[in-house]
This record gives C-alpha cells, sequence and structure tokens, in this order.
C-alpha cells in the first residue's frame, strides 16, 4: 500500500438514515486487541506458555481529534454521548476498506484557548462485532 493522506481517513455516524462524517477530524487512531487465554499446565512442551486460539473477547477502538464542521454533526455526537446510545459507526480506510459496526462514545473532551477554535476529543469503543470491507 502506498503512502496515503490522513485525512482521507473518515470517521461516520449513522444518523438514522445514512452515514455522515463526523467533524473536522484532524487526529485519527483505530486499534485492534484480542486477549489471549493462557492454557498452559504441568505437561505443557518446556513449560512454553500455550494458547487458546480465537478464545479470547476482541475489541476495537477509535480515538479522534478536530473541530466540528457543523451544527448537526455536533448534535449527533453529542446527543449520542449523553444519552448512552451505541451508535452505528463507520471509519473508512483509504485503500484498505472500511470498519464498521456498534460503538459507545467513552470519551468526550472538548477544549478551547481563547483566540482558537473549540476543539473536541472523541474516543469509541466497540460494543459488537465489528465488520471489515476491503476495498
Amino acid at each position: 500500500m502506498a503512502a496515503q493522506k490522513g485525512k482521507d481517513l473518515l470517521l461516520k455516524i449513522h444518523d438514522g438514515t445514512s452515514y455522515v462524517t463526523v467533524a473536522g477530524l484532524r487526529t485519527r487512531r483505530l486499534a485492534f486487541n484480542a486477549q489471549s487465554v493462557d492454557v498452559t499446565h504441568a505437561e505443557s512442551a518446556g513449560r512454553w506458555r500455550e494458547l487458546l486460539a480465537g478464545a479470547g473477547p476482541k475489541r476495537a477502538s477509535i480515538a479522534g481529534a478536530g473541530v466540528f464542521k457543523d451544527a448537526a454533526s455536533d448534535a449527533l455526537v453529542r446527543a449520542a454521548f449523553f444519552d448512552g446510545v451505541l451508535k452505528d459507526w463507520q471509519v473508512l480506510i483509504p485503500d484498505f476498506g472500511t470498519v464498521s459496526g456498534a460503538f459507545q462514545i467513552t470519551g468526550l473532551e472538548i477544549a478551547a484557548e481563547h483566540d482558537r477554535e473549540v476543539t473536541f476529543d472523541l474516543t469509541l469503543e466497540s460494543a459488537g462485532e465489528v465488520g471489515f470491507a476491503a476495498l
């Protein structure tokens, strides 16, 4: 995969009708994790740790920071956080694919300096199976 522009990685939220891009994200991060399940026992070869394949829980987390592009995207994110609801989200990764699924906003920070725009930091955690569609 050739180098890609960071601005082409998009975060979208489902507004009830379609997916809409959330704000002007300046930084974004998508992380996948799978917890291991240790099944080592007294007769494990050489006392090496043994893991049970595919047994641990998997999760995805998304983080982003930026500025809200309009009142509509601000309202969608704000409502999802304060209502504590799970929403469908998509992350479009250029020349790679699309990750989609239900996520909960677990962190929302708003910041501002007196001579700058209002910014936000957003953290999402997966709340079920996450799908991947290759491009």
